[in-house]
């Protein structure tokens, strides 16, 4: 029989609250650290990608966090967002904000993060679910087209002035 001490608890995946914020920018400085390699053109720090604040007290954003023995591991946000004009669905849900502590990576938290979003857009009439990725990103591609999801367009730049 185990040791009840040592037994870890189960990950609960619920929404985040405001309680969560220093967390939350903690993972959001995660993130920009992450993608610094793939945009030369980000300021240089501080920086900041999302109000994550707002986002939470939205009635049209479901921010998550994924908890293991009380302590945040995972976050993501999912929000609704209008489609371009000329497509099909007015809205659609925009998925954002990924972020796995590095010790807890591989273990397939993205996808459970990516399914509680998935009951929230349906639960909010969004047929689709969108999301953007560096293309140099392989890992973050790789998960999320075994969460299901096929690379659709491709953005192109050009700097003029480098």
């Amino acid at each position: 029989m185990a040791d009840p001490e040592v037994t870890p608890k189960p990950l609960l995946v619920r929404s985040a609250g405001q309680d969560d914020l220093p967390d939350l920018l903690a993972f959001e400085q995660g993130i920009i650290t992450a993608e610094r390699p793939y945009d030369h053109t980000l300021k240089p720090d501080p920086i900041s990608y999302y109000d994550i604040a707002e986002l939470i007290a939205s009635d049209e954003a479901e921010v998550a966090v994924i908890e293991a023995d009380g302590q945040i591991i995972a976050s993501g946000f999912a929000r609704k967002k209008l489609s371009r004009a000329y497509v099909r669905d007015t809205h659609h849900a925009y998925l954002g904000f990924m972020y796995v502590r590095p010790d807890y990576r591989g273990q397939g938290l993205n996808k459970r993060l990516m399914t509680h979003f998935f009951d929230w857009a349906r639960a909010n009439g969004l047929p689709e679910v969108r999301l953007t990725v560096y293309s140099g990103n392989t890992p973050a591609i790789s998960a999320y087209e075994k969460a299901g999801f096929s690379q659709h367009l491709v953005e192109m730049r050009l700097n003029l002035d480098d």
